[in-house]
């Protein structure tokens, strides 16, 4: 294990020199370029589990990814401080500064962009997409390479997400947020082509690193280039695939965290789970991972009388508990997973050791996933989605002359930086899925609703 190839400040594009002082570290500035994009702004229209809020707020993607990047900087922090305590012999002195003072910077970055290339409609969303292709497989499939065509078939929002931060647009920045290498190899869940996806049907078998895909095939060289400058080891095999790199883990295991108790809390705001119920879950978990002591923590609750506030304390004490049990976690296996051979996240590792985390996994699958509100948005998103595509995809793939004049009016909806008309199909078809996996939620239906008649008029 090469500590000291772990950190690299390199940037995707050209970085322009900056000839003032910057109080910043380069991860502070991931931070900062994240925050400010565009891209990330947009997360606060997109759905997280429930529809998105009436009169009864709930989380989106971009809250979730703040309260993932406060539990990421936790992590990082005291990852990076026992890395430092545990190795310090065999890392280099401005490594070790590193993995103390900005270690917790880069998973807090990486954990705001890692829902990042998450189409509207999340899951649902990507479904539609992954089976538009499946569904017209006979009159596209012979458009595209084979490597080009797996990445159609199997689309999939964190490779997506690489996309999203690393493309350069028509008219626009070389290299995308021109992040450093290192906060893009942190968020690699899956760092590998599209055609090494692991096919294994047993999941107990199944590699994790080969789960699903990482980069899209336009953006191989960009990828290979960051696996390269952060040490990341290839695998030996046909396609081109990689061991995790050793901070995904701690990415991975805050998205954990907050989604599997963030859900639940959601579900006790809009009353799906009422509060004695919710109380018992957070108190068998916070009882079973004993990292506070539960006579203290019935202590105070007792003294609060608000539903919301005793809810919300609980909610803290759980995170706490499970973020505590992660690094752990991390120290018990901490080899495995600094050389990548570890095959199970730092959430099912706690999991095997708290069977009440199955409970309430038990519970949110019946109660929360399959509530009627989230089974209406799913399957309205997905059509809402599918319907975007069969309207922008089949003309963008025809060339200028033999297109109708309603396909010609189709493709003016598409703004100039997702046209590629120049290009081979795979990238004008890249473009549309730009386009449409980049759109809120409310903007998806909107435009959905103008292009089928149900909505007409001007707005502007």
């Amino acid at each position: 294990m090469d500590f000291n190839k772990w950190f690299c400040d390199k940037r995707t594009g050209k970085e322009n020199i900056n000839t003032h002082p910057d109080p910043r570290t380069e991860y502070q500035r991931d931070f900062d370029r994240i925050i400010f994009s565009s891209a990330f702004r947009r997360l606060q229209n997109k759905t997280q589990v429930f529809p998105l809020p009436g009169s009864v707020f709930v989380h989106n993607r971009l809250t979730h990814s703040l309260e993932v990047a406060s539990v990421g900087r936790s992590l990082g922090s005291l990852v990076g401080n026992y890395l430092i305590d545990t190795y310090k012999s065999d890392i280099d002195e401005k490594v070790q500064n590193n993995f103390r003072y900005s270690l917790y910077n880069v998973i807090a970055s990486a954990a705001l962009c890692h829902d990042i290339g998450n189409p509207a409609f999340g899951h649902s969303g990507e479904d539609a997409i992954a089976n538009f292709f499946i569904r017209n497989k006979g009159n596209l499939e012979s458009k595209f390479s084979p490597e080009q065509w797996q990445d159609f078939l199997n689309f999939e929002g964190n490779a997506n997400a690489i996309r999203v931060l690393t493309h350069q647009q028509p008219g626009k920045s070389e290299g995308g947020l021109k992040l450093t290498y290192t906060t893009l190899a942190s968020i690699a869940k899956y760092p590998c082509e599209s055609q090494a996806i692991d096919k294994t049907k047993d999941k107990s078998k199944k590699r994790l690193n080969r789960k699903k895909f990482g980069f899209f095939t336009s953006e191989k060289r960009t990828f290979l280039d960051i696996a390269a400058n952060t040490g990341m080891k290839q695998e030996i095999g046909e396609f081109i695939s990689f061991k995790r790199h050793p901070f995904v883990w701690l990415v991975e295991a805050a998205d954990d965290i907050c989604y599997s108790i963030i859900d639940l809390e959601d579900g006790h705001r809009l009353g799906i789970i009422d509060s004695e119920t919710y109380s018992k879950y957070m108190l068998d978990l916070i009882d079973n991972l004993q990292v506070d002591s539960i006579t203290n923590v019935r202590s105070q609750l007792g003294k609060l009388k608000d539903r919301n506030d005793r809810a919300s304390y609980l909610r803290a004490k759980a995170i706490n508990s499970l973020t505590i049990s992660a690094v752990n976690q991390f120290k018990d296996n901490c080899e495995f997973f600094l050389d990548g051979s570890q095959n199970k996240s730092l959430f099912n590792l706690i999991k095997d050791n708290c069977p009440v985390i199955n409970e309430i996994e038990g519970f949110s699958q019946d109660h929360i996933y399959n509530h009627r509100s989230v089974v209406e948005i799913e399957n309205a998103g997905y059509n809402v989605m599918y319907e975007l595509l069969q309207h922008f995809i089949p003309p963008i793939l025809l060339e200028p002359d033999n297109r109708s004049s309603s396909e010609k009016k189709a493709l003016k909806l598409l703004p100039n930086q997702f046209l590629y008309e120049n290009s081979e199909a795979y990238f004008r078809v890249l473009g549309v899925l730009d386009y449409v996996s980049g759109m809120t939620d409310n903007y998806a239906t909107d435009l959905y609703r103008k292009i089928k008649g149900i909505d007409i008029g001007m707005t502007i």
